[in-house]
């Protein structure tokens, strides 16, 4: 879909380095805490229905469809901003999170394994 039938800003879209499949990768952080909650993908359609909307709305890559995250689980996030890195290829975007982030019902889909600890948490 094109920036101007997704309704995203044509400067914004200028901007945006999208992976060849088209999409943005997005990292997710709690707002209270900036805890990282997922990492999830955009594409200017879900990028455009978030800032318009404030609910997360991601591109699924496996049903490659959009999806607004809590629609089915009532898990949602409310968006409280969006900021785009300095390359242009990631955006931030920072939620009030009701319920778990996680598909398998954990808090953050970074709950299951720690490959490397903090010397000073581990002592």
């Amino acid at each position: 879909m094109s920036a101007g039938e997704a309704g995203l800003d044509p400067a914004l879209a200028g901007r945006l380095k999208r992976g060849a499949d088209g999409l943005v990768c997005a990292v997710v952080v709690d707002h209270a805490t900036s805890d990282v909650l997922m990492v999830a993908w955009m594409d200017d359609e879900a990028l455009a229905r978030t800032l318009t909307t404030r609910r997360a709305t991601y591109f699924s890559r496996s049903r490659q469809q959009l999806w607004v995250k809590g629609e089915t689980s009532g898990n949602v996030q409310h968006v409280r901003e969006v900021r785009l890195d300095c390359d242009g290829d990631t955006l931030l975007v920072r939620v009030d999170q009701t319920g778990p982030a996680c598909h398998t019902g954990a808090r953050t889909c970074f709950d299951a394994d720690l490959l490397l600890a903090d010397d000073a948490q581990s002592s």
